[in-house]
């Protein structure tokens, strides 16, 4: 039996990971989400697991398995990060009305004698969006913790017109990628 550890306080990953079946010890690290080199936005998230990963400071014994991940949304190569303010939050949304967008993320994951890192895009197209509309959802407070400044799974959902790939990858955790890299790469 395998112990899972999940590099991340976020529940949506949890939650994700319950789906598995896989029930985690959550052990959120402190890595340095600092990148001053210009990168594609699938090399960025990639970057960011991978320091996620290296940061856990916990021993990863023969049974463990640790999972880290990081989400942003994109609108070609620009990234688009966790809002700083609401006015941000509204600029972002505003930014992805009426526009298909990617939503990246990298995850990397790490036994005692290997570790795995890649990514998965998918496609999110909204439909028009009033300002009334953006500034009701930012005035939510939901859009305040999240890449891209929403979260599909809530109320944000509303202005999503079509999902081209993993919706899964789009809430925090491509877990079809993931099935594929423990049983590939892992043996489980």
């Amino acid at each position: 039996m395998k112990n899972y550890i999940l590099a991340s306080a976020s529940p949506r990953r949890k939650e994700l990971l319950g789906e598995l079946g896989i029930t985690p010890t959550v052990c959120p690290t402190d890595a340095d989400e600092t990148i001053t080199e210009k990168l594609s936005p699938d090399k960025f998230v990639e970057l960011l697991s991978k320091r996620k990963a290296e940061a856990y400071t916990g021993q990863t014994g023969e049974k463990d398995i640790l999972i880290a991940a990081d989400t942003v949304v994109a609108l070609g190569d620009e990234i688009l990060g966790k809002p700083t303010d609401p006015q941000n939050a509204f600029d972002m949304l505003k930014s992805l009305s009426g526009q298909a967008h990617s939503v990246y993320t990298g995850i990397t994951v790490k036994s005692n004698k290997k570790t795995v890192t890649a990514c998965d895009e998918t496609k999110v197209i909204f439909r028009d969006m009033t300002d009334d509309e953006i500034w009701e959802y930012v005035n939510s407070g939901d859009p305040m913790d999240k890449a891209g400044a929403y979260g599909i799974q809530g109320e944000a959902g509303k202005f999503v017109s079509a999902v081209e790939g993993s919706l899964n990858n789009v809430i925090g955790l491509p877990t079809e990628l993931l099935k594929e890299i423990l049983i590939k790469d892992f043996n489980i």
